[in-house]
């Protein structure tokens, strides 16, 4: 278990040495305001559908569909949860703040952090457990996710506008290579592979390029610790009750609540920056969840095993 919390410390420590060089970058003006948005395109239209896909690339047995069956169930009942939570949880709340919590509530960081942390602690049946829990929550996460930011007044064409999104395309060329075991040519495959590798250190040295301007002194609020808390405490204990109750197996259990427990998803701060939401605090979100989570990951990895 020390291994494994040392791996843990070094995952975040990871992380954040990024965000300090993407805000290093931005106080030095190496990226102008147009240049931000421009990677951020990069990474929502280009990087990040070629992760996706890549994320279906895996070896299914049939003799785990039972377990693979369950988990599918937990993270969409999770992420119906979520939904509904989101709707009626921040209604007091101004939009731009709504939007953001909203959307940080439905969607984690389990796409970036998920499968290091899930190997790391469960070895590499982790990595399968990982790309099945994150099938609904991709679904959810480039559909309704999206709904938040985008408050378009004809229904049908958000629909159109969000079913067409570059990451939805993504999930519906993946279940296929996933479900029917489709092999990819080689140069395909090494191709997804090496754009899908540049996802987490493009994102976090984005996020870092937004908190140039963060006013530090108002990263530890209320609003933003009890979020905090709703994300990486309230949500996992959740599913580790339910998990209990329904006598899961340990292995789904501890794959489940560990990926439920995640921080904000880094695409929280993108797509505040690409809808002119609040950037800032979508930056806060991720970076404070992401740091509170060094400790609360590593607290349920110790509490699962």
């Amino acid at each position: 278990m020390g291994g494994t919390v040392t791996q843990l410390l070094n995952l975040q420590g990871m992380l954040f040495i990024l965000i300090i060089a993407g805000m290093v970058a931005g106080k030095k003006k190496l990226v102008s305001a147009e240049g931000r948005r421009c990677l951020t395109n990069v990474v929502l239209y280009v990087i990040l559908p070629c992760n996706i896909v890549n994320s279906f690339v895996m070896p299914f047995s049939y003799q785990l569909l039972l377990d693979f069956l369950a988990i599918l169930l937990i993270a969409a009942g999770l992420q119906i949860f979520a939904v509904i939570l989101s709707k009626f949880l921040f209604n007091r709340l101004d939009e731009d703040t709504k939007v953001i919590f909203q959307y940080a509530t439905v969607c984690s960081n389990s796409s970036f952090m998920g499968y290091p942390i899930a190997e790391s602690i469960y070895g590499a049946a982790g990595l399968s457990y990982t790309a099945i829990y994150l099938i609904p929550l991709r679904i959810v996460m480039w559909s309704a996710g999206i709904s938040f930011f985008s408050k378009v007044r004809n229904w049908k064409a958000m629909v159109l506008k969000v079913a067409l999104h570059p990451c939805m395309i993504a999930v519906y060329l993946g279940l296929p290579i996933f479900f029917f075991q489709i092999p990819l040519p080689h140069v395909i495959s090494e191709t997804l592979t090496t754009l899908g590798d540049c996802c987490t250190a493009m994102s976090m040295l984005i996020i870092g390029m937004l908190l140039t301007d963060v006013g530090w002194k108002t990263m530890f609020s209320v609003k933003l610790l009890l979020f905090s808390a709703l994300r990486l405490i309230v949500l996992p204990a959740l599913v580790w009750g339910f998990c209990l109750v329904a006598h899961m197996d340990p292995l789904v259990t501890g794959v489940s609540v560990i990926l439920t427990g995640m921080p904000a998803g880094t695409t929280t701060a993108l797509l505040a920056a690409q809808y002119h939401r609040d950037a800032e605090l979508g930056s806060k979100v991720v970076v404070l969840t992401t740091l509170l989570s060094l400790f609360t990951i590593t607290g349920w990895s110790l509490v699962l095993n």
